[in-house]
């Protein structure tokens, strides 16, 4: 085997070892479990696809020049000098980059925007709220009235709509295999559905650097059947222990924990939460509604703005 025939081998195995590494399921986004991970997968493939249009042209016309028009006894390539300018060129590199960025945009946006809310069916949405504390995760479900630290169990198949702040510094919800990450930010109420079509533990992690714990705060996102799911709403109301007011200012406190179940949590903490940490200054948080019963609800003592309904 010739020298040649060796190095076009070599980078043929190169580029088959970089691109089929991403087939393994180690790379997170690349293996969507969920309607909202396909969706960004299919942008990821997109984005590939138009990017080695152009990449793969320019290292191609890269060799091919570096070969024919090389300094050399005896080249009978054409020199021209006096070459300035090509319309016909001009037309080319400037028009095929804005074809590359008008489709993408125009993909992109529609996708973003298709997303943003969960599909119509018939399957009513679970919500869950989500905290970002030092250095953990509080998930709390208020249809099923319980909470859970550093994971949350939810149902195949069903929607599920996270109403993300944070009671600590900004930090960024995501669950790859799921879906794109939201922030989390304290006096705000952020908003991100994500579904899982079939059981299984689904690995997430802040996304926003948040000090000294932030390599800790891992969570998994177990999806089961229907059925699971309330037996374990059942067993958490029935073995979990309550987190009280006292509990949850124990939990804030910046630390590293494991994960916990609760029965139930106070009333309104989430809402709390965002109108203690600067909520009240949004309009946009005045009629802030929730399905726990506190929608549009402020802390006891609190005085109408007027013309907004929030308080002085």
């Amino acid at each position: 085997m010739s020298a040649g025939h060796k190095s076009l081998l070599l980078v043929v195995g190169a580029a088959a070892a970089l691109f089929l590494s991403g087939c393994s399921p180690n790379y997170l986004v690349l293996n969507p479990a969920g309607p909202v991970g396909r969706e960004e997968m299919h942008l990821i493939v997109l984005s590939t696809v138009l990017v080695l249009a152009v990449v793969i042209p320019v290292f191609v016309l890269l060799a091919f020049i570096v070969w024919r028009y090389r300094d050399r006894p005896g080249n009978p390539a054409a020199y021209r000098p006096e070459w300035s300018e090509s319309r016909i060129l001009e037309i080319v590199w400037w028009g095929i980059p804005i074809i590359i960025v008008g489709v993408l945009g125009f993909y992109t946006a529609k996708t973003t925007f298709a997303l943003t809310e969960p599909p119509e069916s018939s399957t009513q949405p679970l919500t869950i709220q989500v905290t970002s504390l030092n250095w953990k995760w509080l998930f709390q479900y208020p249809g099923q009235g319980v909470a859970t630290v550093n994971y949350c169990e939810i149902p195949v198949g069903v929607p599920v709509q996270f109403e993300l702040t944070a009671d600590s510094p900004m930090n960024s919800f995501w669950v790859p295999q799921l879906g794109g990450q939201e922030y989390a930010m304290p006096g705000m109420a952020m908003r991100l559905w994500l579904q899982a079509d079939k059981p299984g533990t689904y690995y997430g992690h802040g996304a926003n650097f948040t000090g000294e714990g932030f390599a800790h705060m891992g969570f998994n996102v177990v999806a089961v059947s229907q059925k699971d799911f309330d037996q374990w709403v059942s067993k958490a109301k029935s073995t979990g222990q309550a987190l009280t007011e006292a509990g949850y200012q124990q939990l804030k406190k910046p630390g590293v924990m494991g994960t916990a179940t609760y029965s139930s949590y106070p009333p309104g903490l989430f809402h709390d939460t965002v109108w203690t940490n600067g909520g009240r200054y949004d309009p946009k948080m005045a009629g802030m509604g929730g399905t726990d019963g506190r929608a549009g609800m402020m802390p006891k003592g609190a005085a109408s703005m007027p013309g907004t309904g929030a308080p002085k």
